[in-house]
Order: structure tokens, then sequence, then C-alpha cells
């Protein structure tokens, strides 16, 4: 009787213990699913896209999970924004203009003619002089979220034959961005629109004669440089201006602080993109042979300079938006002349 009487209390306090240090579970949530879409080829995507995919979804420790296509993998280049918008596709990793984004400031998007000198400043413009909150403005009135801005590589001739004057430039079928384009027709250049996997195989069959679609980094990373023979070292932009976007519903479906994690994530693919193309322009120019450094001197290129800017005052005059824009990138080259060397130089 001793013995059960004592187990009685004993076991029965035990029981109790037990039943207050049991874990409370909780039924947890379905993972959020995205599919995210790059402009960028498989080879070319493992740096501009896929690093910042990994990093955000083992730091997301399965509350939520991107799927990750490359170029034209889900929709066209060029479908981009319809698909995103339509719901097809929950974001995209793009410039404006390739895409075909039916805003205000989709002109400004991948290379708008000679805005830009150096990759920092796009981040300049878009943090320290406005251009985040008019995106974003744009943007949400077509019902897509502009999560951030950032820069890319500059862009550069690679052409089959030489290009050492304005007068090479006549004729030359080139695959670029649709602005780039328009205004490089001034110099004879006829653009040419491809799916970006069909470039290499244009350029080997004559189909293009060359390409101002990004740097040297590019041109030897995604194969161009193998079907290429020279390099203009003369740029029409100082880097390139692409973007994260989201569907504005799917991007209002995911909690605040994952909402935080994907801004710190798509930063930190901005960075890695400042110092892999950086250290790439000069190191590939300086280090490799398959493609011949070509330029155009000094005094012959002011006349590229000049009609940038009278394109600039051309793109002002199509709306307040256009012009709001413009004069910011005015107001922001005027201030890099005046403060002079490292900003800018001669």
């Amino acid at each position: 009787m001793t013995t059960r009487r004592k187990f009685l209390t004993t076991g029965a306090l035990a029981a109790g213990a037990a039943t207050l240090a049991a874990p409370v579970v909780r039924a947890q949530a379905a993972p959020i699913k995205w599919r995210l879409q790059t402009y960028a080829g498989a080879a070319l995507g493992e740096h501009v896209i896929k690093p910042a995919i990994d990093s955000f979804n083992k730091i997301a420790e399965g509350q939520m999970n991107i799927e990750l296509y490359f170029a034209d993998q889900l929709v066209p280049t060029g479908e981009l924004f319809q698909a995103m918008q339509s719901g097809t596709i929950d974001a995209v990793q793009s410039d404006d203009d390739s895409m075909a984004s039916p805003t205000e400031v989709t002109v400004f998007g991948g290379y708008f003619p000679l805005a830009l000198r150096y990759s920092l400043d796009v981040p300049a413009l878009f943090n320290s002089y406005g251009l985040d909150a008019i995106w974003k403005e744009e943007y949400a009135k077509v019902g897509v979220q502009h999560i951030s801005a950032g820069s890319w590589d500059p862009c550069n001739f690679a052409t089959k034959t030489p290009i050492n004057s304005l007068a090479d430039l006549q004729g030359k079928r080139v695959f670029t961005f649709p602005t780039a384009g328009r205004f490089l027709t001034r110099f004879g250049v006829v653009p040419v629109t491809l799916p970006w996997e069909d470039v290499e195989v244009a350029l080997q069959t004559g189909e293009l004669d060359g390409i101002a679609w990004s740097g040297i980094t590019e041109d030897y990373t995604v194969g161009w440089a193998n079907v290429t023979e020279y390099f203009l070292t003369n740029n029409i932009s100082g880097a390139w201006i692409g973007h994260f976007f989201a569907n504005m519903d799917r991007w209002n479906e995911v909690p605040p602080h994952l909402q935080e994690l994907l801004k710190v994530c798509f930063e930190q693919s901005h960075y890695y993109r400042q110092h892999w193309y950086w250290a790439g322009e000069a190191r590939l120019r300086v280090n490799e042979t398959k493609l011949k450094l070509t330029t155009i001197p000094d005094a012959e290129w002011a006349n590229v300079e000049a009609e940038a800017v009278k394109f600039w005052d051309e793109i002002a005059a199509e709306s307040e938006v256009k012009a709001k824009v413009v004069a910011v990138i005015k107001q922001y080259n005027e201030t890099m002349t005046k403060a002079g060397v490292p900003y800018r130089f001669g």
C-alpha cells in the first residue's frame, strides 16, 4: 500500500509536469512558391541572379521558395512584363526596355544613351536623386511592384569587322536594345531583334554583323567572343539599368519579413554585379586576346555625345514623366562634371 500510494502521488505529479512541458504544436502554413524569370541565359544567370536566389531560398528555411528560370524558358523576353502582370509568372529580373513594359519610364531601362559613365551612377540616381520613387509610382499604376534597381555592365560593340570610325557603323546589323537601337540608327546602324539564345548562331550565319548588348565580360561569359573578332572600347552607356519586379498581388501576399529578405538578397545581387563586372571589364581587355580592341578617337566620339543630349531632349518632349527623369539625369551629370575627378574625367 505504501508503495502504491507513493506511486500515485509522484506519478501524478510527473504526468502533470510532462503535460505542462509538452511543446505547442502549430500547423505550419504551406510555403509560398514563386516563379521568377530572368532576361539572362543560363551561363550569365549563374552570376547575375542565381547566387541571390540560392541565398534567399536557404535563408527562408522553407517558408518561401523561388524557382528560377532563365531567358525565354517560360515566356519570350518581350512578353515578360505581360506574363508578370497577369500572374503567369510571379517575378522578373530585367530592364524595362527589352521586356516592353507599358510605362513612361520604359525608355530609360537598359542603356539610355550616354546618360551614365560608371556603374555607381545607377544606385546614386535611384537612391539619392529620386528615381526609385518615380519607378515605384509608375509600376504601381500597372499592377507591378518595382522592388529595386541596380547596375550591370557598360554597352560596347562587339563586331566581326573592326570599328575605327563612325563611318564603320554604317549598315551594320546589330543586336541591341530597343532604345539603344533607336539612337544608333542616327549613325547608320540597323537594329535587329532576336531571341537572346539565337544571337550566337546569327553571328555565325551572317544574319548579324555584331552586337551592342553588353560589355566584354558578357561577351566572354556567354560565348559571343567566340563568334566576333573586335571590341570597340567606346561605349554608348557606362552601365545597364536593370531591376527586380513582382506581380503586385503576389508581392502583397508575402509577409513583411520575407519581403525584407527579398530586398536584402536582391541588393546583395546588385552589389555582386558591381564588382564582378568592374573587375571583368578591365581584366578581359588586358589579359584575353580573342577580341581585338579598337577605339574611335575622342574628337569624333564627341559627335555621339552631342547627339545623345539631343536624343534626351526628344525623349523629354514626349511626356511630363519623361521630362522629369531627363531633368534628373541632366542635373546628375552636371553635378558629376563639376565635381571633377574621380567622378568625371575630361
